[in-house]
């Protein structure tokens, strides 16, 4: 019986910590120092768009900022930076955690539960 215990025992580990992924993710290479004038005034109307959100525009006025100081600040980024944000707006999270890492957070418990129950037979 206690074999059977240490082989769980050693299962639910392996299964705790092969079950929690890397969070971490690429990061894209800044964007040439030559950008052209008419791709950042494209990139500066997908982020202006997006700060006009109504939503987002909400939040921003919550912590203190216009939406002239927010178009003032947005125009004051460097080419590089804006071509950076405005490709990779869709990645940007509210606050809290995904439901993919809730889900991994889920397994991870699961796992420590089953770990409990068989350790304390």
């Amino acid at each position: 019986m206690s074999k059977s215990k240490s082989v769980l025992f050693v299962v639910a580990l392996l299964v705790v910590f092969t079950a929690i992924p890397a969070l971490a993710g690429p990061v894209p290479s800044k964007t040439a120092v030559n950008q052209s004038l008419e791709s950042r005034e494209a990139d500066l109307s997908v982020v202006r768009d997006i700060a006009a959100n109504e939503q987002v525009a909400a939040v921003l006025a919550a912590n203190g900022f216009t939406q002239e100081e927010v178009n003032q600040r947005l125009a004051q980024m460097s080419s590089q930076d804006l071509n950076q944000l405005s490709q990779n707006l869709e990645q940007l999270q509210p606050a809290g955690l995904t439901r993919q890492e809730w889900i991994w957070i889920g397994v991870g418990a699961l796992a420590a539960l089953i770990l409990v129950v068989a350790l304390a037979d």
